[in-house]
């Protein structure tokens, strides 16, 4: 047996826990100068007098380390996490010593209707600090392979 998971694999209420992931403020301002350079993100003495009072990591960074966790420790999906859509929110800042882990549960499961090769599950996940506090919360559509000895 596999040990990917195939559509006949996922369950509604199966949950997962990544390992975790220390962020540094050298890669919050690294990230940000790439991807999202508002002085919130990249310098220490602006974010201070910012909304968020201090150093903040982007949260398309937390998106970022969120995705690296559930790829390297998170639901082994046979065929990689493919994404049909979903919606985010970030309803604290991620911070310089957040250490990072994701739980998630399936909440549901269903065969494609028009490509019986494959379905979709839904994925509810929290990225969540050391002290608990979620970070992110992150609902996404996944496209799942059934098993090849289906048939298909």
């Amino acid at each position: 047996m596999s040990d990917k998971l195939y559509l006949e694999d996922i369950f509604v209420g199966q949950r997962f826990v990544t390992g975790s992931y220390a962020m540094t403020a050298d890669a919050i301002k690294s990230f940000a100068r790439d991807y999202d350079p508002q002085p919130f993100h990249t310098d220490d003495a602006a974010a201070q007098d910012s909304f968020f009072c201090g150093l903040a990591a982007s949260g398309w960074h937390t998106a970022a380390v969120t995705m690296r966790l559930q790829i390297e420790s998170g639901p082994p999906i046979a065929g990689g996490m493919i994404g049909a859509g979903g919606e985010i929110a970030w309803p604290m800042p991620t911070r310089p010593g957040d250490v990072l882990h994701v739980e998630s549960e399936i909440t549901e499961v269903a065969p494609s209707k028009s490509r019986p090769e494959r379905g979709f599950a839904t994925l509810k996940s929290e990225t969540k600090n050391q002290n608990g506090e979620v970070l992110q919360r992150l609902t996404v559509k996944l496209l799942v392979w059934r098993r090849p000895e289906y048939g298909f």
